[in-house]
Parts: C-alpha cells; sequence; structure tokens
C-alpha cells in the first residue's frame, strides 16, 4: 500500500491509536510512510527521510531487501504458520541450526519465541527453573546493572533501571531484584578493578538467593547507550562461576554485528550460561527472538519436578519469521559485515567530532554503527521530532540522548548528510 493517507485516516489515527510511550492526551505528531526502501523512508507528502534509527535497530540489511523479500514469499505461498507444539518445519530447524553453528560453545539448545522482552522472560524463567530443579528454590532473585533495560514485560521490567529503564511507576509491584550500580570504566579506557568491587560484595552476601546476573553485554541501550569495559565482562564471568550464579547476556540490541563483533560478548571473549538474541534477527522483517543455553542447563530443567520446561507461545517458532531470519543471517554472513561497521564507526567519530564543543553537549560517545550524543538537559523531543524531519532524516531523541544505529548498507553520502544535520540541529538548541 504506497497510496497516500488520507486526512481522515491520520486524523483516526492520532484520536485512536495508541503509539509507543506516547499519551493519548495531545498525542505527539506522526509521521505517515507510504514506501521505505534501502536506507530511505517515504512518507505521504513525498519528502524521503534518511533513516538513522533502522527501525529500532533491526533493519541491518536496509528495507525492502530482495533477498530477505524472496524468503518471505517463497514462505507465505507455502505456509505462513502452523502451531509448534507437537509440529515442526524446516525454516525452524534451519534457524537454529544457524544460531547453534554462529554461537559459541556449549550454546546448543535454542528456544524460540516472539519479541526481546519474550526472551528475556524465558531466559529469567530458564534460571530461576534450573535451580529449582536443582533443590535450590531459594536461589529465586535476580542481579543485574544500574542503567540496564531489558524490556517492557512484567519479568524483564523487573531487571530494568528503576528510573533510566522507563518503568518507574510500576516498582511497587515488580518482583524485588538486586541491583549494583552502573560500570565506570569506558569501552576504551583503562581498567580499574574498583568497578567491579560492588558486584563481588552483591554476589558474596547474597548468592545463595540469586538465581542470575542479567546485563546487556558492553552496551546498556535504551537505558542510556553507555557503553563500558569489556574487562567488566570477564571479571562478571569470573564472579559468576565463584558463586555459582548463571550469566544472562541480553544481546537483542547488540547482536549481529551491531559493536562491531557479531556478538557484544566476544569483546570480552566471554560465553554466557543463557543468551538472548532478537531485533536484528530477522533483518527488522518480522517479530522474533530466541534464547539459547547449554545442554546441562536445559538437561537439568527438564529431569526436574515440572518434567518440562514451563513456557510456550503461541506463535513460537512462526515459519514465516524463521524463514526470514535464514535469509537474513545468510545474508549478514555472505556480506563484508565487518568492513561497513568499521566504516560506520570511523564516519561516526568524525562526523560527531565537532559536537563536544557544543555548549548543549555533555558526551559524544561512540562504538561499532552506535553513534550517541548525551546532551547536559532534556530537550523538548516533539521540537526536535520535527526539526529533524524537516531536514529529512529520521532520528528519534530519547531523554538527554541524540544517537543514531543506522543500517550497515548505508552509503557515505546519506552518513554524511544524517551526522551533518544532527550537527546542525544538536548546534541550534
Amino acid at each position: 500500500m504506497n497510496e497516500k493517507l488520507p486526512s481522515e485516516a491520520l486524523a483516526f489515527d492520532r484520536q485512536h491509536i495508541w503509539h509507543p510511550y506516547s499519551t493519548m492526551i495531545a498525542p505527539p505528531p506522526v509521521f505517515p510512510v507510504v514506501a521505505a526502501d534501502g536506507t530511505k523512508l517515504t512518507l505521504a507528502d513525498g519528502r524521503q527521510l534518511v533513516d538513522g534509527m533502522s527501525s529500532w535497530w533491526s533493519v541491518i540489511h536496509g528495507y525492502n531487501h530482495p533477498r530477505l523479500n524472496e524468503a518471505a514469499h517463497q514462505q507465505i505461498d507455502n505456509f505462513s504458520h502452523v502451531m509448534f507444539g507437537g509440529l515442526t518445519h524446516a525454516p525452524a530447524i534451519e534457524l537454529c541450526r544457524r544460531l547453534v553453528e554462529m554461537t559459541p560453545e556449549p550454546l546448543s539448545k535454542v528456544f524460540l519465541s516472539d519479541s526481546g522482552s519474550v526472551a528475556v522472560e524465558v531466559a529469567i524463567k530458564m534460571a530461576i527453573q534450573y535451580w529449582h530443579a536443582r533443590d535450590l528454590p531459594e536461589k529465586h532473585k535476580l542481579v543485574t546493572l544500574r542503567g540496564g533495560y531489558h524490556g517492557d514485560t512484567f519479568g524483564a521490567m523487573s531487571v530494568c533501571d528503576p528510573v533510566t529503564g522507563m518503568h518507574e511507576i510500576f516498582t511497587h509491584i515488580l518482583a524485588k531484584q538486586f541491583f549494583v550500580p552502573q560500570p565506570q570504566c569506558r569501552f576504551e579506557e583503562a581498567w580499574d578493578d574498583s568497578d567491579i568491587k560492588p558486584l563481588e560484595k552483591m554476589l558474596a552476601e547474597n548468592h545463595q538467593r540469586i538465581a542470575a546476573l542479567i546485563l546487556e553485554p558492553i552496551v546498556q541501550g535504551a537505558g542510556g547507550m553507555w557503553f563500558y569495559s569489556p574487562q567488566y565482562l570477564n571479571r562478571a564471568r569470573e564472579l559468576c562461576d565463584t558463586y555459582n550464579v548463571l550469566l544472562i547476556a541480553d544481546e537483542i540490541a547488540t547482536g549481529f554485528g551491531r559493536t562491531g563483533k557479531m556478538f557484544a560478548c566476544e569483546h570480552g571473549e566471554v560465553v554466557p550460561d543463557i543468551l538472548c538474541l532478537g531485533k536484528a534477527l530477522t533483518g527488522g522483517y518480522l517479530s522474533l527472538a530466541a534464547t539459547l543455553t547449554s545442554s546441562h542447563i536445559a538437561e537439568t530443567i527438564s529431569a526436574g519436578g515440572a518434567g518440562c520446561f514451563m513456557h510456550g507461545p503461541t506463535f513460537m517458532g512462526n515459519p514465516l519469521a524463521c524463514r526470514v531470519a535464514c535469509a537474513s543471517i545468510d545474508l549478514l554472513l555472505d556480506s563484508p559485515w565487518q568492513e561497513r561497521v568499521q566504516a560506520i564507526e570511523s564516519k561516526l567519530r568524525s562526523g560527531l567530532a565537532p559536537c563536544k564543543d557544543l555548549v548543549p553537549v555533555k558526551d559524544v560517545r561512540v562504538l561499532g554503527a552506535i553513534g550517541v550524543i548525551e546532551l547536559h538537559k532534556v530537550p523538548d523531543h516533539r521540537v526536535l521530532q520535527r526539526q529533524f524531519v524537516d531536514k529529512l532524516v529520521w532520528i528519534r531523541p530519547f531523554g538527554r540522548l541524540v544517537y543514531i544505529m543506522p543500517s550497515y548498507i548505508i552509503n557515505e553520502e546519506d552518513l554524511d548528510f544524517l551526522l551533518g544535520k544532527m550537527v546542525e540541529v544538536v548546534g541550534d538548541l
């Protein structure tokens, strides 16, 4: 449907449709898209925007990619969905084979789900059910980092930062988890072992009650776009082993090359006990996620009192999503994705450098295909959003952050244009 949207349709949207994190009283503006191709979004009024968000970091190959389109067409002409309970199919088998092959040992068991938040719920339930099966039901708490974000469902919300994780209003009804300070050693800074001491103390005092440590490796995403030292990850792994606590790596935002490694855990050469994947898994075509774990954890859960893992979404293993995910992974592996991400990182560093001297700017940070400007104050997002659209770029700020995570296929001209407009708008604040 590439036709222009009538004014009546937009009025209906404004009156009846709730968009993410928005109000229904004087809702913020939305910009109707009628086409998307490569790294461009075409609005109903004919304007083309250079996309800096890759639709919340998922569209790594760009929009309307012929190989992904072909995969979707082939599968939908065959069958689009069957239940995964008692049935299986080639797309799911092929996807799980790829995931096992591309992730490190001993990750070998794959649980497919609908979204990143559900992948985190699954990981939390795996950790709790694992210890229950080992006759240690008291180990049912999670420990996590301040500044983190893991999703919008209730288990996931409980391990988000109560303030920056956007769920403060639910604090009193969420499961009470343990929090430690955000790592302070930056990604490229010299390591200071005092950075790990709060986690060490927490585990030493509470490991009898803690099932797992959950963290976003290297990059804390929606909680603040903070990049921390790989050595923190290494030390966290060591502490989890010492205190008999599982390590859950939430790679929903960082997986599939975003930080310059296929998975961010590789920066620290760390293997988690449970790994969560999503977002870029299907190249942004369909919602799909995966939670991987080891044979030991899977078999321990399966031998427990319940006799099975207690989870099973209706759309688990959706064939259409699995087929597109297979094509997306193949497309990534067949491409020079590392060189592309390195080129984007270099351009981000040079293009955002002028912002460091701007009065409104507190910090500028870059890692892989992620570029972040942190402001001293929270801007008027409605005004900022319109300014970006008027300058023909799609950038969606949140909190004090103005950031981009472009598709890996973005060309130099479009990236220069995107960065130039980003600097202009921030400079005019």
